[in-house]
């Protein structure tokens, strides 16, 4: 399987914003895109570029591949689907992102990045419906419930988590930290969008 292996703090600093890859880390001092506010590169600052049209397109697009950890091939595929589907292009194709097993998980809080969430899915640690499910692109619906393989409850990767502290705002999941549960309550909307991106220039892009 085809992997983006550029450094992630680098891909941050391209994007020239807080991508929140690497978890409690992007959150500290020690993040680089505060300590190196510029785009990656062997000789430093280099002045500001001017941005063109397809410029800002292409940087949305390569954005939300790298929050989400997509690369082309499978990103252009939601595009497609969601292309084919009645109402707004960029809300559908958002919904699609959101919904991804590996990120519900993330936006849960019982991991601290979707690289984590991924990692954790590909090892067996979660079930949906009873069954597991080792795929973190699989595509998750309203009424889905996540609960923890038993077998994997105990491990390292929940040491820290504070199962009584329910901090969860997200509206269209509800998650219960003592039951280690996650549930889809409803598709997100318009209005649970995070602004990391712009949804409408990818279309755009995709659209020329």
């Amino acid at each position: 399987m085809a992997k983006n292996l550029d450094s992630t703090c680098k891909k941050c600093r391209r994007e020239g914003a807080k991508l929140f890859l690497k978890g409690e880390k992007c959150n500290s001092p020690k993040c680089p895109v505060l300590k190196r506010n510029y785009p990656p590169g062997a000789h430093g600052p280099k002045g500001n570029k001017r941005s063109t049209e397809y410029g800002q397109q292409l940087r949305e697009k390569q954005k939300a591949k790298k929050i989400y950890a997509i690369l082309e091939r499978q990103f252009r595929n939601y595009y497609r689907k969601a292309i084919r589907q009645k109402g707004d292009t960029g809300e559908i194709l958002r919904q699609m992102l959101e919904l991804r097993f590996d990120n519900v998980v993330y936006r849960s809080g019982l991991v601290s990045s979707r690289a984590m969430a991924r990692q954790l899915i590909s090892h067996g640690f979660f079930f949906i419906k009873g069954k597991k499910v080792n795929i973190p692109s699989y595509q998750m619906k309203p009424k889905d419930e996540i609960t923890i393989n038993p077998n994997k409850s105990k491990a390292k990767a929940f040491a820290g988590l504070d199962l009584e502290k329910q901090d969860n705002i997200i509206s269209w999941l509800f998650v219960s930290k003592p039951e280690m549960k996650i549930k889809i309550v409803s598709k997100p909307t318009a209005e649970d969008f995070d602004q990391s991106f712009n949804p409408r220039l990818i279309v755009e892009f995709y659209s020329r």
